[in-house]
């Protein structure tokens, strides 16, 4: 393979070489950002889950005000959320029993109607400190998590709302508790992000007949990847609970998210074959643009597997730069893809929040689109710019045989 009359040839010809070049790397490009957009979309949705280090959460919602176990008559004071009544010992006990779960951790979650507004509280489970709500200790602000009984962290903007500050006593029920941290809930937390954090033995003593009442369940598996038959058993074996994973917010972001978890693959493939047709276009415009030099070339004794080597070379050549040239459009697209945010439905049974229905979609909470360009869909998309050129060489070899030198010599 003569090598510098492959560089001669590609700059003799600029333009087609640069329409071959920007044809592919308009398609790696197409490639590199529809895939990181979508990982990164499964990311974001996953994000509430991978904060509290949980792949399930289990709760039992509200059928009817008799069986709920509260009185229907007023609102006023501490109460259980509609979509998390309490879960009896039975049905934790059939939680641990569900195969692959590796572990559980529980906690208690609270509505407070006071008289100065509507508040949340959760009790959390310290024997689990990387499981649950309790992780939320890791964004503590100011001060400490509470040790003992009497003491309770707030969120910093609910403290700066009623005017508390680090140290002072606050009521919950008409009960003093002492103020000892101040923390921030990180974006996409919307799981665990209520206004008031107790241990889990203390929010029991707030709830009226409340030993050892627990109404959440944070599970995490042996294996991710058997989230749904996890998911199954649950629903088969423990009956009338609800059981939600990054799914959940999944079904309810709609048409983007079914596009960019099911197409997203094939809306990148068309746009790398399309410039695969484009490259094929113009080369084999080109060759019968070169069939008198290809004479020559055959007619001073070049062979077919030079010739055609040579013409390989130069659809490599152009295959690796656009390669690497789509790669780079690629990272910038992604890079700019990543200041946009994106709002992620939050499941009614999911939200601390008050849902007066089950058809209605709670508040959103907006993140960040996790954009990143891995090394394994750079290396991927590098090596789909080389089979680009191998295919394009195959089809150009296959042209090259049927031409004859004496017949192009003739018509000279």
């Amino acid at each position: 393979m003569y090598y510098p009359y492959i560089l001669k040839e590609l700059q003799h010809r600029r333009n087609r070489t640069l329409v071959n070049i920007l044809g592919i790397a308009v398609g790696i490009a197409l490639f590199v950002s529809i895939n990181a957009t979508s990982a990164a979309y499964k990311k974001a949705v996953n994000q509430p889950f991978k904060n509290l280090g949980a792949d399930l959460v289990v709760q039992r919602t509200i059928k009817k005000t008799v069986d709920s176990g509260q009185a229907p008559r007023t609102m006023r004071g501490i109460r259980l959320p509609f979509s998390n009544q309490l879960l009896s010992p039975k049905d934790l006990q059939g939680l641990h029993g569900i195969e692959g779960v590796d572990s559980a951790a529980y906690s208690l979650l609270l509505w407070e109607f006071a008289p100065r507004g509507f508040r949340t509280i959760m009790g959390m489970d310290p024997e689990h400190p990387d499981l649950g709500p309790v992780k939320v200790k890791d964004w503590l602000e100011k001060g400490r998590f509470p040790e003992k009984q009497g003491e309770v962290v707030l969120e910093k903007h609910f403290a700066k709302f009623n005017h508390v500050h680090l140290g002072d006593i606050f009521k919950i029920s008409g009960r003093p508790f002492r103020v000892v941290g101040l923390l921030e809930i990180k974006e996409g937390s919307q799981i665990a992000a209520t206004n008031m954090y107790l241990p889990l033995e203390a929010a029991q003593t707030l709830l009226e007949g409340g030993a050892n009442a627990v109404n959440m369940v944070y599970l995490r598996l042996k294996n991710p990847s058997m989230v749904n038959r996890v998911k199954s058993q649950i629903s088969r074996q423990i009956r009338g609970v609800s059981v939600s994973s990054s799914d959940s917010f999944l079904e309810l972001m709609g048409g983007v998210s079914m596009i960019s978890s099911r197409f997203s693959l094939m809306a990148s493939l068309a746009a790398l074959i399309g410039a695969v047709l484009l490259i094929m276009k113009t080369m084999l415009s080109n060759l019968l643009e070169r069939s008198k030099e290809i004479g020559i070339l055959k007619a001073v004794g070049w062979s077919h597997g030079e010739v055609q080597k040579q013409l390989m070379g130069e659809v490599f050549v152009q295959a690796i730069v656009g390669g690497l040239l789509g790669v780079l459009i690629g990272y910038i697209i992604s890079y700019l893809l990543g200041f946009l945010s994106i709002s992620i439905p939050v499941p009614w049974n999911l939200n601390p929040l008050p849902a007066m229905a089950k058809q209605a979609v709670a508040a959103a909470h907006v993140v960040r689109l996790p954009v990143k360009v891995s090394f394994r869909l750079a290396s991927t998309s590098i090596a789909l710019a080389l089979m680009v050129g191998c295919v394009t060489g195959y089809v150009l070899g296959r042209r090259t045989v049927k031409m004859k030198p004496a017949d192009i010599l003739r018509q000279l």
